[in-house]
């Protein structure tokens, strides 16, 4: 019996030790226990590094810390997700412009106080002034989209309706605000209050991501408009498929997007989320015919290095396509891109390119979006649902 027991001890160590749920855990913790609302920094310093740039020092990004909370319910962490949830509910109840219950793309990370969440920013010595980056003042449709996602899972977990109340309303907003008649859904608004201009085209991505809100919330609900949203933003993805891969969407015209732009969650989520695709999970092959890099995936085509988020990404599609082995292997290799802090790299390489622009107005097309070697919440916490098995898309396990 001793020697029994020890055994289960030293397998239950190793588990622990490979399990991604304890790194993201040590990482978020202390700045979520004790707090009822508050958002997490996206980025920490990489090696080498003193501290972020200033553009980044403050930021939580929405997208990730939405991607967090339901990443610490697939880890049993319930109330630790609440507090996130409990901040993107008054997020979008409050806030400093506007008042038809949006989100913007980032907040100031750290506890909330009264009223609207603090946007981040820093102060420009150059300048003299304060200084706040246009695309994280924006409202992305895909973000609101995560938000709901993650009120959804926590509604899924508590059973309470302030979190089914805040997905419908966050829903909604996509509803009114976002909607291009019966085409899809379009980007959402980017640049400074109060005169944001809105971004017409249209993301397979996003479509993906409302479309999955929609589905769920159809099914909770019964409501005809979530149905119908539901229906709308899947004709942009029937749009978007090639045979065997996904445009990235739209361009602000209608046209289709670029047929060289490629991005690897464009080709996985669609089908992730959408589960009478079977022709659709053939863009996972595309992707490992384009996009495999080393021992993971590129963010896109160039193949300049690994993207830990995105390799995480595939590691949960190959679970889900019954390829065990190769989920296994890229989670090998993802334990690998752990830091002291918890996190995971965001590359594995000092930068990777994605081709886009950090714009998404189209005033500017200079490709000048990379993501860095930094530990990066929303790499770990898609780490932790690969490792999991949780679809974000749908809040079921995978066998």
């Amino acid at each position: 019996m001793i020697m029994l027991s020890m055994a289960l001890l030293g397998a239950s160590a190793a588990r622990a030790e490979t399990s991604f749920c304890p790194g993201l855990v040590q990482a978020v913790g202390p700045g979520l226990r004790g707090r009822d609302a508050a958002f997490i920094r996206s980025y920490e310093p990489g090696a080498g590094e003193e501290a972020l740039p200033l553009g980044l020092s403050t930021t939580a990004f929405t997208y990730d810390n939405a991607l967090v909370a339901i990443a610490l319910v697939a880890c049993g962490q319930v109330d630790q997700a609440r507090t996130i949830g409990n901040a993107l509910m008054q997020a979008a109840t409050y806030d400093r412009t506007f008042d038809d219950g949006r989100l913007r793309n980032a907040y100031r990370a750290g506890p909330l106080g009264r009223g609207a969440a603090l946007l981040p920013g820093w102060w420009d010595d150059q300048k003299n002034i304060w200084g706040e980056d246009p695309a994280q003042d924006g409202t992305a449709t895909g973000n609101v989209a995560w938000a709901a996602l993650a009120l959804l899972t926590l509604h899924q977990a508590t059973g309470e309706a302030d979190y089914l109340s805040g997905a419908k309303r966050l829903m909604d907003w996509i509803i009114a605000h976002a909607s291009n008649g019966s085409e899809g859904f379009s980007g959402g608004f980017h640049g400074y209050d109060p005169q944001q201009v809105r971004l017409t085209w249209m993301s397979t991505e996003h479509n993906t991501d409302v479309y999955a809100v929609a589905s769920w919330l159809f099914r909770l609900t019964s409501a005809p408009r979530y149905r119908d949203a539901a229906q709308t933003a899947r004709r942009l993805l029937d749009r978007s498929f090639r045979g065997d891969h996904f445009l990235l969407g739209t361009k602000p015209d209608g046209s289709p997007a670029d047929a060289d732009l490629l991005a690897l969650d464009v080709q996985l989520w669609p089908w992730m989320a959408v589960p009478d695709t079977p022709d659709w999970r053939k863009a996972l092959g595309f992707a490992q015919a384009h996009l495999a890099v080393d021992d993971g995936f590129d963010f896109n085509g160039d193949r300049d290095g690994v993207w830990v988020e995105g390799t995480a990404q595939a590691a949960l599609a190959y679970r889900m396509v019954g390829d065990a082995a190769a989920s296994e292997r890229l989670l090998a290799g993802l334990r690998n891109d752990r830091t002291a802090s918890g996190l995971l790299n965001a590359t594995r390489s000092a930068r990777v390119s994605t081709g886009l622009s950090i714009d998404p107005s189209g005033a500017s097309t200079i490709p000048d979006f990379f993501y860095y070697k930094r530990p990066h919440l929303g790499a770990t916490a898609w780490a932790v649902l690969a490792e999991t098995g949780w679809n974000p898309f749908t809040g079921a396990r995978v066998p």
